[in-house]
C-alpha cells in the first residue's frame, strides 16, 4: 500500500495528520527539498507540497518529476495564507500537455 505525505510549514500541514497522512514540517527550502528527495525515493503514492515552497522550488520539483515513472505524484496545495494559484496552473499545464489544448479556456458559443 502506498503512503501519502505532506510537506510544508507546520501551520499549513498540521491538520493533515488527523487524516492519517505523514507530515513533514519544514522551515526552509533546503529542508523542503531534502524531504521531497527522501519521499520520492520511498513508498509514496502522493506527496502534497504547499504553494509557498513549491513556488520557490519549482525547478527542483520539475527535475524530480522528470525521473518519476508512475509514483509518487507531486500535488501542489495552498498554504494557510491562501491560494497563490500555483496548484491550478500546474493542473492546467498537465491537462494541456496531455490533451493538446486548454480545457479551462472559455469558448464562444457558436
Amino acid at each position: 500500500m502506498l503512503n501519502v505525505a505532506v510537506v510544508g510549514d507546520r501551520d499549513s500541514i498540521w491538520g493533515f495528520k488527523a487524516l492519517g497522512m505523514e507530515i513533514h514540517a519544514v522551515n526552509n527550502n533546503e529542508e523542503a527539498l531534502a524531504a521531497l528527495h527522501t519521499l520520492c525515493n520511498s513508498e509514496y503514492g502522493a506527496i502534497f507540497v504547499t504553494e509557498n515552497y513549491a513556488r520557490q522550488l519549482g525547478e527542483e520539483i520539475n527535475a524530480l518529476e522528470e525521473f518519476i515513472t508512475l509514483y509518487p505524484s507531486i500535488v501542489i496545495i495552498p498554504s494557510h495564507h491562501g491560494s497563490e494559484g500555483l496548484g491550478m496552473q500546474k493542473v492546467k499545464s498537465v491537462v494541456e500537455k496531455a490533451l493538446g489544448f486548454d480545457i479551462f479556456k472559455s469558448r464562444d458559443p457558436e
